[in-house]
């Protein structure tokens, strides 16, 4: 009987299979690098500061100060100092603090401190997370959470209010950074543009086939912050927001359990700036609360 045949062909499928094998194993391995390169890189990805080289650190007006403010070292995070501008305003109705998002620093808002201060008739505090601008340190989760607290004691002191009387305000991951601070330290509004339920919830958004829920360090858990927070609460989010899905948004907002109010921003995407009548949402919760 002749075998020649069967040995060939037997022979062929194991030399398909050691390839098969062989490319499943360099997929594995690439898969395994760029999940730990990413890991390796995720400081960098979620803060990635703008050099301070490239802001004005001197902008004009004079209507400001500077504040230096010391963070204690708590579990995750050490002591640092960060740096913001305080935009005072006489017999100011209402105190604001700022958290900006991540690709800004405390060069980019000396306008947009203005504007709240003017329509909100209010004291302005805009400020930079560790590792940003003048700030010390490095940043994490923790660390900048832990920035924001000690920026809102100072500006409570500052101003002679309490922190539970302070107006915050988080833009995309400031928007977690200012839920943590109402979580723990409260707030007289909770504002939210253009934020995320998680920082893995937005981030798997992007990259669907990284376990990005199983590997973030930083996580920023704003969906379950937000249910310790009782005060009042004003979301805002643009329907194409091309990077924190819109949904998001609605998310947050519905899981907020005190009074509060969502703002849809018809065609915004991410760093679309919120029109004027926005502010007009922000003094109408302001006023309810003193109903």
């Amino acid at each position: 009987m002749d075998t020649g045949g069967v040995t060939h062909a037997t022979t062929y499928r194991r030399r398909l299979g050691m390839i098969a094998l062989g490319a499943a194993r360099v997929g594995v391995i690439a898969y395994l690098s760029i999940l730990l390169l990413m890991s390796f890189l995720e400081t960098r990805l979620v803060f990635p500061a703008p050099s301070p080289e490239s802001g004005d650190w001197s902008p004009a007006g004079g209507d400001y100060e500077e504040a230096w403010i010391d963070v204690p070292a708590i579990p995750g995070a050490k002591a640092a100092r960060v740096y913001g501008w305080f935009f005072d305003k006489p017999d100011a109705e209402h105190v604001v603090l700022y958290c900006h998002g991540n690709g800004n620093d405390l060069s980019d808002l000396p306008e947009l401190a203005r504007l709240l201060r003017d329509r909100l008739n209010a004291a302005v505090l805009v400020w930079d997370y560790r590792g940003y601008g003048k700030s010390e340190g490095t940043p994490n989760e923790a660390g900048v959470i832990a920035d924001g607290l000690a920026a809102q004691r100072w500006l409570a002191e500052r101003t002679g209010r309490t922190p539970a009387d302070i107006v915050v305000i988080g833009r995309s991951i400031g928007g977690g950074v200012a839920t943590a601070i109402a979580a723990e330290q409260g707030a007289a509004l909770l504002v939210l543009q253009s934020t995320f339920t998680s920082l893995p919830d937005a981030a798997a958004t992007h990259y669907p086939w990284l376990p990005v829920h199983w590997v973030m360090q930083n996580r920023f858990n704003s969906l379950e912050r937000i249910q310790r927070y009782k005060g009042p609460v004003l979301v805002s989010h643009g329907t194409k927001d091309e990077v924190v899905p819109f949904e998001q948004g609605q998310w947050l907002y519905d899981a907020a359990p005190g009074r509060k109010r969502f703002v849809e921003i018809p065609e915004g995407l991410h760093r679309h700036a919120q029109p004027l009548a926005y502010y007009d949402d922000i003094l109408a919760m302001l006023a309810e609360g003193h109903n």
